[in-house]
């Protein structure tokens, strides 16, 4: 049955509680709000310090925060939980909400899927009668929260235009990703045994099922071009995805090709040469002429990867410009969440480093070049794209 906006809320269901008392059901005339989180998510950290200044805020209007970890990336319960609670004490010291623990993922199946989150930081507010008020991502809680507390917002227009928008938007992707969770599945069991072959036949039938998948399409390149290293067949993939990337006029789907032929941590010396610059150069010339050095656009993500084609092609002065672009754009005039920044100082700085020559620091936090990219690094392949 579809959750949405007025259905009953689901049950609780957790393993344990990290954090506060447990919660058994639902208080009549209390208002709640369930947070789906994980450690490995940057934006959930910044997320989780609002919703302690909300919680703070409306206590005595009857709220309660409830935050559900049911995403963490560990192989077993324990492991998980011993991340949970070293990454809480060293986050959150002060904490004032409570932590359900669901590492098997049955909140998932109770409260996400029947409404079609597919991602997180996800936020449900549960009204004083125990339905539900609000599906949606925590940074329209702001908005939100005073007026289910008040009794007026789901009598309003606007959350009923929100509720069937967020169901046109996410419902086509939550079904996709059902389709694809069989072939992830055997996609990473696959890579988890460096079984090349077997992963890029898994990826194969996600293309014929989703031709214009993104991460089936990157799969592909990365899995012929660096693991099996087959260019014979590796060649026409990536001419096709950097074709398709140009013509969508896609920053991501650019940036994704181009680190398939620049990105320091793959090993491009089977690649021809001068095909391989013809098409970094006309994948870098579109880039920048999307997302302009002289505009506003975040160039954290993109600008990077623009930066390593350049160096490799000479113009270490132009790759110099457009890291120290990257890194101003971090404190551009939109902020960005400070665990995203920590994840992509590291890079930055080690390029800067690289490309000037010498040591670079931002803040208390520094970098000295280095011949080969530090230890345990990796391109943005396939695998951490998925």
């Amino acid at each position: 049955m579809m959750l949405r906006m007025g259905s009953p809320a689901p049950s609780i269901k957790v393993e344990d509680w990290l954090r506060g008392e447990p919660l058994a059901d639902f208080q009549p005339g209390k208002v709640y709000t369930i947070e789906f989180w994980a450690t490995w998510c940057e934006l959930c950290a910044a997320e989780m310090l609002e919703l302690m200044q909300l919680q703070e805020k409306y206590k005595d209007s009857g709220l309660e925060v409830v935050a559900i970890a049911a995403d963490e990336d560990a192989p077993t319960a324990v492991e998980a939980r011993n991340k949970l609670d070293a990454w809480l004490a060293e986050k959150c010291p002060d904490l004032n909400y409570r932590i359900g623990f669901d590492f098997p993922g049955e909140m998932t199946k109770l409260w996400r899927e029947p409404s079609f989150c597919v991602g997180i930081p996800t936020s449900f507010v549960v009204d004083r009668d125990g339905c539900i008020a609000f599906i949606g991502h925590p940074s329209q809680l702001g908005e939100v929260l005073p007026k289910v507390l008040n009794g007026s917002w789901r009598t309003s227009n606007k959350a009923k235009v929100a509720d069937q928008e967020r169901i046109a938007t996410s419902e086509p992707l939550a079904r996709g990703q059902a389709l694809k969770k069989p072939i992830d599945d055997r996609f990473w069991a696959a890579v988890k045994l460096e079984d090349w072959k077997t992963a890029l036949w898994a990826i194969e039938e996600g293309i014929a099922l989703m031709p214009d998948d993104l991460n089936f399409r990157l799969a592909h390149a990365h899995l012929l071009l660096h693991k099996i290293q087959d260019m014979w067949t590796g060649l026409p993939v990536i001419r096709q995805l950097v074709r398709d990337a140009i013509n969508k006029n896609s920053e991501d789907w650019m940036v994704s090709a181009l680190d398939q032929l620049f990105h320091p941590a793959n090993d491009h010396s089977r690649l021809p040469p001068a095909e391989r610059f013809a098409m970094g150069k006309e994948l870098s010339e579109h880039i920048l002429a999307l997302n302009p050095p002289q505009g506003d656009g975040c160039k954290f993500r993109s600008y990077p990867a623009v930066a390593s084609y350049y160096h490799e092609n000479g113009n270490n002065d132009r790759a110099i410009e457009l890291v120290e672009l990257a890194l101003k754009s971090l404190d551009g005039s939109e902020p960005i969440p400070d665990e995203l920044k920590e994840h992509l100082l590291p890079d930055l700085l080690q390029a800067l480093a690289n490309y000037r020559g010498g040591k670079v620091c931002y803040g208390a936090l520094c970098a000295i070049p280095q011949k080969k990219l530090p230890e345990g690094a990796k391109a943005r392949s396939a695998e951490e794209e998925r």
